[in-house]
């Protein structure tokens, strides 16, 4: 089973319905998925933002960020070792936020499933 460490980016694309979250949930399917808690944050401050920009959608944005919350939808939440992060942080020049994901992929020998192009870059470059 392939593992996968999934970000905010492509966790919000599938959970609120994004026209590319098919695509990423077609990736995520079959595979072990791995994330740091914070990105339980990181959805809530999507979630809050879609809410200000659609406030009749309040409710149904809700809804798609307890639903991708679940237990049952199969993350295993994990966290790097915090020293580590900023390790990372500083070699890649991420923050440590986003830091975090390539760390745990890195201590997981998982793929970082993202579509943040900044991580995108990092990633790249950090694996050359």
């Amino acid at each position: 089973m392939t593992r996968i460490v999934v970000d905010a980016s492509v966790l919000a694309a599938v959970a609120f319905g994004e026209p590319d979250g098919a695509g990423w949930s077609d990736r995520l399917d079959g595979s072990a998925v791995f994330a740091p808690s914070l990105l339980r944050y990181e959805l809530c401050s999507v979630a809050r933002k879609k809410c200000r920009q659609s406030p009749q959608q309040a409710a149904a944005i809700i809804a798609a960020l307890a639903l991708a919350l679940e237990p049952q939808q199969g993350i295993t939440w994990l966290d790097p070792d915090p020293a580590d992060v900023v390790l990372m942080a500083n070699a890649t020049g991420l923050t440590p936020y986003d830091a975090s994901y390539l760390c745990l992929a890195g201590m997981l020998g998982a793929d970082l499933l993202t579509a943040d192009r900044t991580l995108t870059s990092a990633l790249d470059s950090f694996t050359r």
